[in-house]
């Protein structure tokens, strides 16, 4: 499972950013990545759900989940397939009164007294473990998780699929994949170089990924 976590000021600083990450939401598409999650924290509601409905609408009809964070009344209003909780957010029962039975609901978590706790609450479709290495998306104080907390929180998730966040690389995919976890999540591996169009590296980045899984036997 391959869930594209979204920024669009990694894209562009300017005016432009909503439409490019548009633009990376088909290319997304077009990959065969399973989940958007759209994490556009610092967009009021408003917008968020207008940005949201532009990247459901890139969505129809393929087999991409287009998920909001946290926001579970942005996804409602905007027609999303589900949302992705913070750690300390709501319940996923809780979010399904808001969204409904189908939606898919995922959750972050940090360690398997998490995923403990979450398990208990129920109605999660996946889990979200993190952070595996520094990365731009958090400061330098972060904690990291290590690769046998990571195992244990997979263990501790009991057939609900983990997948590992925090500095990914198509280099470290295997060793995510061989720690469990049942995919990965990421903002800056899906974000294209300068002069590489979108589709070319969403296409080859999806495609490296699931063949480090394959390769380690990961799924099947």
């Amino acid at each position: 499972m391959i869930c594209l976590v979204t920024d669009r000021r990694r894209l562009s600083a300017g005016p432009d950013g909503v439409d490019r990450l548009v633009d990376l939401a088909a290319g997304a598409v077009a990959a065969g990545i399973e989940i958007i999650h759209v994490r556009e924290r610092d967009l009021d509601a408003r917008p968020l759900a207008a940005l949201v409905s532009r990247i459901v609408a890139v969505a129809e009809g393929s087999r991409t989940k287009v998920l909001v964070n946290d926001r579970a009344d942005v996804a409602a209003a905007a027609g999303a397939h589900g949302v992705h909780l913070r750690g300390d957010s709501i319940t996923a029962p809780a979010a399904r009164v808001l969204l409904g039975r189908d939606a898919v609901v995922g959750r972050s978590v940090h360690s398997a007294v998490e995923v403990d706790e979450a398990q208990r609450a129920g109605g999660l479709d996946y889990l979200v473990f993190g952070t595996l290495y520094r990365t731009l998306s958090k400061g330098d104080g972060h904690p990291v998780a290590t690769f046998g907390e990571l195992s244990a929180a997979c263990e501790a998730a009991q057939g609900i699929p983990v997948l590992a966040i925090g500095g990914i690389t198509v280099q470290r995919a295997a060793e995510v994949a061989r720690a469990g976890a049942a995919g990965v999540a990421g903002i800056g591996l899906f974000v294209p170089p300068a002069g590489i169009p979108v589709d070319r590296h969403l296409e080859t980045v999806a495609h490296a990924l699931r063949r480090a899984f394959d390769t380690c036997g990961a799924v099947s």
